[in-house]
């Protein structure tokens, strides 16, 4: 205890803090503020009809020269006025100096004191930053390994997680984690229809391509028309398929959107949440380890330095916890309110969207049906092999005369076709000369 009085008293002269003395009756024992700027200031506050003002006070005689606030209670008049705030200390009620008082004798002084009370507090003026020491931050780690721990495990090492587990908002977040996994599910199965949709229709438009051509190179003129109507039945059903997967696509991007923003943007507003809430335990785990520490001095008769010199410290942790619960309250409010505006969506557009889809795929297969049923449908017989056949005897001739007509110049030059000068009494013409083979053999 000896060399902490010294490493103290050395802090106390570098920082230059100011020296008061205390009336305790220990001995003379100047207040250590670590170099914390000091603000006084008067504060009027209406009592409430039990004549309290809503706060927790520590400190004060036999062992710290200071009596401050350790807790404002929620919707106390000190808690609605707001200048009061946990590590301020209470220097005067109604003018009457209670510095190095009994803590339970001020209080007593302000419930009998007149409505409403005035109160002489000197306030803390603590960057939050300074309490978020390298013992906070480890202990930030430490809930967060216990968060994901099974409560066998955590009991083994005795760590705690009641505090955790109890937590209302993890059931909320285990709901919202399987309605994600649903909604990824359900849109998976929704695009593999549309695309399977999609694909049918496209083979449907091939196959009354097909149809049409055949018609349109049929020389039956029924069966042609036959050929055609089938080939453009198929056609109108890859239309109808098409403007449905349209309509249905904008739908299902309606859903993703849920998968994709909105539980993404839910789960980053809990991990702030959780931040902040693992902040908050840490300074009250903090604050739980300086009280244990104090009461086990104070049984062995040898108060601690930062007791008797104002108990500056522990004031700074108080104000930190106070700041950090604030922070809390407000994260855990917001991420309530979205994660019930999310539960709300999912209830309300899961029906919505579902019946919206069934409809418009309902209303596509009875189009396709109707189209289908409008068709006439007719006994054909087509001579396949006859058809291939007099395809080939076709391109045969063709080829045939190709031929003739690429002779034909050739020919025209030694041979006089048509010679009407000369007029014989054979009948005013005569026939073509033959060299062997006729040009083109039609017959």
């Amino acid at each position: 205890s000896h060399a902490r009085v010294a490493v103290s008293r050395r802090v106390f002269v570098a920082l230059g803090a100011k020296k008061e003395e205390n009336t305790s009756g220990r001995g003379s024992m100047d207040e250590d503020r670590l170099g914390i700027r000091i603000r006084s200031e008067v504060v009027e506050i209406v009592k409430d009809p039990k004549g309290l003002v809503g706060v927790s006070i520590g400190g004060g005689h036999p062992y710290c020269p200071c009596v401050y606030v350790v807790q404002i209670f929620e919707g106390s008049p000190v808690d609605v006025d707001g200048r009061i705030k946990c590590g301020d200390e209470i220097v005067a009620v109604n003018g009457k100096s209670v510095k190095g008082d009994r803590k339970s004798n001020v209080a007593q002084l302000i419930q009998k004191a007149a409505n409403p009370v005035k109160m002489t507090v000197n306030h803390l003026e603590v960057e939050p930053e300074r309490g978020k020491t390298m013992d906070i931050v480890m202990k930030k780690i430490k809930h967060k390994m216990v968060e994901f721990m099974e409560t066998d495990t955590a009991d083994a090492l005795g760590l705690s997680r009641a505090i955790l587990c109890n937590d209302p908002l993890l059931k909320k977040m285990n709901i919202l984690e399987n309605n994600g996994n649903l909604y990824k599910t359900l849109v998976d199965e929704l695009t593999f229809l549309l695309r399977t949709t999609t694909k049918i229709a496209e083979m449907q438009k091939v196959f009354g391509d097909a149809f049409c051509e055949v018609g349109a190179h049929e020389s039956e003129v029924n069966v042609a028309e036959a050929l055609t109507q089938f080939g453009n039945s198929h056609r109108l059903l890859e239309k109808r398929q098409e403007e449905a997967v349209k309509q249905l696509t904008p739908l299902v991007k309606d859903l993703s959107t849920y998968v994709e923003h909105a539980i993404p943007d839910t789960q980053l507003t809990v991990k702030k949440y959780l931040d902040v809430k693992y902040e908050y335990l840490s300074y009250c785990l903090k604050l739980k380890e300086m009280d244990d520490e104090e009461m086990e001095l104070l049984s062995l008769g040898d108060p601690l330095y930062r007791v008797e010199t104002g108990n500056y410290e522990y004031r700074v942790m108080l104000r930190c916890r106070q700041d950090s619960r604030a922070k809390f309250v407000m994260m855990r409010n917001d991420v309530m309110v979205k994660i019930e505006l999310v539960d709300q969506k999912h209830v309300r557009d899961m029906a919505m969207q579902l019946s919206r889809f069934a409809q418009s795929f309902k209303t596509c297969q009875a189009d396709c049906a109707a189209i289908l049923e409008s068709t006439t449908t007719m006994p054909l017989e087509i001579d396949i092999a006859q058809k291939i056949a007099g395809t080939t005897v076709q391109k045969i001739d063709d080829g045939e005369i190709d031929e003739a007509e690429e002779a034909l110049p050739d020919q025209m030059e030694s041979v006089n076709l048509l010679d009407i000068e000369e007029d014989d009494g054979a009948g005013g013409y005569q026939p073509l000369p033959t060299q062997g083979n006729d040009l083109i053999d039609i017959s």
